[in-house]
């Protein structure tokens, strides 16, 4: 009897699974069809280019400040950064400028993803063609500066915390590069989520009743996408992204809210 049940059960969420899974497909097939989105990313392959400039471009600019860049990045550890190899130090210097050239050009990427992508909203009702992309950029770099100067040192402190006087750190500066860099990128991105939520809704992809009726399988996606994210699986980092992802989640929820109660204005 126990074995059954357990199939039982298995089988059910894995039939709940599949059924959200097909709804959330006809939805999208619904709201978009396939020859926009295929243009949208043939358009999207061509601004790859000025993308892959504007970074290799920048990439030779910022190189000659690396070590700078290095300094900054290294302000909340208090131990010094070792090197493993001979190349370690340069190939360490050469990652830190792609990911800054990366950072700084933001506003080029972004532009070229909302110009890609911004027919198939501006058939949906959303008129603005300069609003989205500004915002994207100043959600990113909030999340950036707010993980740099703020979560970024106290993640730092509290792995720090471990050491004792059989436990000494010798930390690589590679990987403490991928570490910072990993921190603030992620940040970056998931600082997006309000506006992620906001766009899906005008195209009629999510609502704010899918949302609030499944806010605890959001919850659950946004501890997994913590755990994934973070560059260590500790409790304490994943909380200092998933304690802002929740209040981000809330206002996508909040803005998904006020886009309906507009779109239903001209129809009342």
């Amino acid at each position: 009897m126990n074995e059954k049940d357990e199939i039982d059960v298995s089988e059910g969420f894995l039939l709940c699974y599949i059924t959200s899974g097909i709804r959330c497909a006809e939805g999208i097939r619904m709201g978009i069809k396939r020859k926009e989105l295929f243009q949208s990313l043939g358009s999207l392959r061509k601004g790859f280019l000025h993308i892959t400039g504007a970074v290799v471009l920048l990439g030779v600019i910022l190189f000659p400040f690396s070590k700078e860049l290095l300094r900054h990045l290294h302000r909340s550890l208090q131990e010094d950064l070792v090197a493993y190899g001979i190349p370690e130090a340069f190939l360490s210097l050469l990652k830190l400028t792609l990911f800054a050239s990366l950072f700084f050009s933001i506003p080029v990427i972004f532009h070229h993803l909302w110009k890609a992508f911004s027919p198939l909203f501006r058939k949906r009702g959303l008129k603005s063609s300069l609003f989205v992309p500004l915002t994207a950029v100043l959600l990113f770099y909030f999340g950036a500066f707010f993980c740099y100067f703020v979560t970024l040192p106290f993640g730092i402190q509290f792995l720090m915390g471990y050491q004792s006087a059989t436990i000494k750190p010798m930390i690589s500066v590679a990987k403490y590069i991928s570490f910072c860099v990993g921190f603030i990128f992620a940040f970056g991105l998931i600082f997006e989520l309000p506006l992620i939520l906001a766009l899906l809704s005008y195209i009629r992809v999510v609502n704010a009743a899918l949302l609030t009726r499944n806010r605890r399988y959001a919850i659950l996606i946004m501890a997994i996408l913590s755990a994934v994210l973070t560059p260590t699986p500790d409790i304490f980092n994943m909380a200092l992204m998933g304690g802002p992802l929740y209040v981000l989640f809330e206002i996508g929820v909040l803005l998904v809210k006020i886009i309906e109660k507009k779109r239903a204005v001209p129809e009342g």
